[in-house]
């Protein structure tokens, strides 16, 4: 149960997003712009950064939204997802994508703990500087949006399907919800 009446029942972000529509616009285009926007690094791929993160924030409606969301955009699915999550080093991805998973996982710790190794990496593995900047910038806004969800103890359903609900919708559709 939230810890403050939202007036809604909507799971997660989208119940904190209709309690608060005038913050909900702001977060939710900056979602888009990272998540969807136009970028070199393929959306599942910054969906799997936002999962990741969640994961490490031990945030579980974010992180099954967004596992969710990677798993529809990416050939492999919900597997690599989970490749991810459970072993980072071991996963099959590409040396830049996981040079950018170390990255964001600095940064969910700490944003001093990027160091110039972590960047050298990704900069080694073929990592653009905007594919450096939106990682770091994935990870602290899912740091947030991760505190926000928890902080307030919002609405988490258990059932996958849910989620795979939510995922036909975002990559159809996107983060940004039109004003009734």
């Amino acid at each position: 149960m939230p810890h403050i009446a939202l007036g809604n029942e909507a799971p997660g972000i989208i119940g904190l997003f209709e309690y608060r529509p005038e913050t909900a616009h702001p977060m939710s285009a900056l979602a888009e712009v990272l998540l969807r926007g136009e970028n070199s690094l393929p959306r599942g791929d910054r969906e799997l950064i936002a999962a990741y993160v969640s994961a490490l924030n031990d945030c579980r409606f974010c992180y099954n939204s967004h596992a969710a969301f990677a798993a529809a955009q990416l050939p492999e699915g919900m597997d690599l997802v989970e490749q991810v999550r459970a072993d980072l080093g071991g996963a099959p991805i590409s040396a830049k994508l996981r040079a950018l998973l170390m990255i964001a996982g600095a940064v969910q710790e700490s944003g001093r703990k990027v160091a110039e190794e972590h960047i050298a990496a990704a900069r080694d593995a073929g990592a653009s500087d905007v594919e450096i900047h939106d990682a770091v910038l994935i990870a602290a806004a899912f740091c947030m949006y991760n505190r926000y969800v928890d902080g307030l103890a919002a609405l988490t359903p258990d059932d996958p399907a849910d989620y795979a609900v939510m995922a036909q919708f975002i990559v159809a559709a996107g983060y940004i919800r039109e004003e009734a």
